[in-house]
């Protein structure tokens, strides 16, 4: 049985799904005015690892990641680039595309974004208001009252007497009391706006998911992911939101995966500190940033390093050589076999992808000591279940080494393999073994077979 780490009730669970068979999934996704970053890819690849797993418990999953495509920061870079918002936040999610694309990222079943449920947030503003817990600013903005909600707070654990203001919320003469968050920003001159009963304006950050979240999944579901930094007061302001407006638990289960971190503290753009996803693949391997990702339990701190990728790449690179003597098929895991059990038990332990993928590593022992075919299609086929070895093993293993270092291109290396066959042709066994030699020295392994020879990147 499934059990997840709900941050709601501080412990694991067993996953029971509101609908038997059917599982509502809700991610918050990206503001989209600029490239993504690891952290973002993490978020990608955690909540994508959680939704393959929900099928391979046979749940009809409903997955939705919403994008951000009003917000400050992405006003701000459109009017610095002079250039339509549509088309800076178009072009942003195309390379967003292209990132989660590349790291083996399945699409999300519905990707709305922010700008396309306006009215759907100005109705929910207007119930807030009909209940008493919205009210206008002296300035124009429209205010959710964080006192008049009871429960505020239940998700990260703060008290409204802890909170101080100024601790990320925003402190306003014109509202009610510092800690109460804005639902409608008054128009400002050259932003975008839209009309409503309150003036023109646009909306304010939280009620977007809100708002989203009940058109595609309804009042109360499943699941609800994010990153760590979102817990407060992001998603513990979508409850006081929802909650407000439909009178009902919003989510069952709250899911946060941790920061990935740089020199001890949290990669991020307002620190400077953060590598966009295509800085790190033109170094390392998309399937490596991956398998990366993974091999770290989701709700752990991921520390960024280049010798944390090498070390990634160099266990990757393990489970790919065990394979290269196979043509192994990724069909459906038996889950009757005691590996595959193994797997399913790690992975049913909220989501322990680490421990999932120990049982990868046992497999890849036994098939170097076996060579048994089944074997491989079990390592395959429990690999896939993660998104992992989804590449042709020889096809891997001739991709360049990516340590930064200068590799010996693939045209060179046919070169000298064709030159090592004319040197064993005339018996000049001496030159065949130096040119072995130099390209081991260069990291480059050659395995003569019935085939002819084959070479991969040590």
């Amino acid at each position: 049985m499934l059990k997840i780490y709900n941050t709601l009730s501080r412990d694991k669970q067993t996953f029971t799904p509101i609908t038997p068979g059917v599982v509502k999934l809700y991610v918050c996704g990206m503001t989209v005015y600029d490239y993504c970053h690891l952290g973002h890819a993490r978020v990608m690849v955690v909540f994508d690892v959680v939704r393959r797993w929900l099928r391979a418990l046979d749940y009809k999953v409903t997955y939705v990641r919403n994008i951000t495509d009003i917000d400050d920061k992405i006003i701000k870079r459109s009017q610095e680039n002079n250039e339509p918002m549509h088309v800076l936040t178009d072009r942003f999610i195309r390379e967003m595309d292209r990132d989660a694309e590349s790291l083996g990222i399945e699409k999300p079943d519905h990707e709305p974004r922010a700008t396309e449920y306006v009215e759907a947030m100005l109705e929910m503003i207007q119930v807030l208001a009909d209940k008493g817990l919205a009210y206008q600013g002296r300035d124009g903005d429209v205010n959710y009252a964080v006192r008049k909600f009871p429960g505020y707070g239940k998700l990260s654990g703060k008290s409204l007497d802890d909170l101080r203001a100024g601790e990320r919320v925003d402190v306003s003469m014109t509202k009610e009391d510092p800690l109460d968050f804005v639902l409608w920003k008054k128009a400002k001159p050259g932003e975008p706006a839209w009309d409503s009963r309150w003036g023109r304006g646009r909306p304010g950050w939280h009620i977007e998911c809100s708002a989203m979240s009940g058109a595609l999944l309804g009042e109360h579901f499943d699941i609800h992911g994010g990153g760590q930094d979102l817990q407060f007061p992001h998603h513990e302001n979508e409850i006081a939101q929802s909650e407000g407006v439909h009178q009902c638990d919003f989510v069952n289960t709250w899911m946060h995966n941790g920061f990935v971190r740089v020199d001890n503290e949290k990669m991020s753009k307002s620190l400077g500190n953060f590598f966009t996803v295509r800085e790190v693949l033109k170094q390392f391997d998309p399937e490596v940033v991956r398998f990366f990702i993974i091999r770290a339990h989701y709700r752990s701190p991921l520390n960024y390093s280049d010798q944390h990728l090498n070390d990634a790449k160099v266990g990757l690179t393990r489970l790919y050589t065990a394979l290269k003597d196979f043509e192994s098929s990724a069909l459906p895991p038996d889950w009757q076999h005691p590996d595959a059990q193994r797997f399913a038990q790690a992975m049913n332990d909220d989501f322990n992808t680490p421990e999932a993928l120990a049982v990868l590593f046992e497999l890849a022992n036994e098939l170097n000591r076996s060579k048994d075919p089944s074997t491989a299609n079990r390592l395959k086929s429990l690999a896939n279940v993660l998104g992992l070895l989804q590449t042709p093993p020889n096809e891997f293993l001739q991709k360049a080494s990516l340590t930064g270092g200068l590799d010996m291109a693939e045209e060179a290396i046919q070169n000298h393999i064709r030159a090592r066959a004319q040197a064993k042709i005339a018996k000049n066994y001496a030159e065949a073994d130096r040119i072995r030699g130099d390209l081991l020295k260069a990291g480059v392994v050659l395995e003569d077979s019935a085939q002819g020879t084959i070479w991969r990147r040590r």
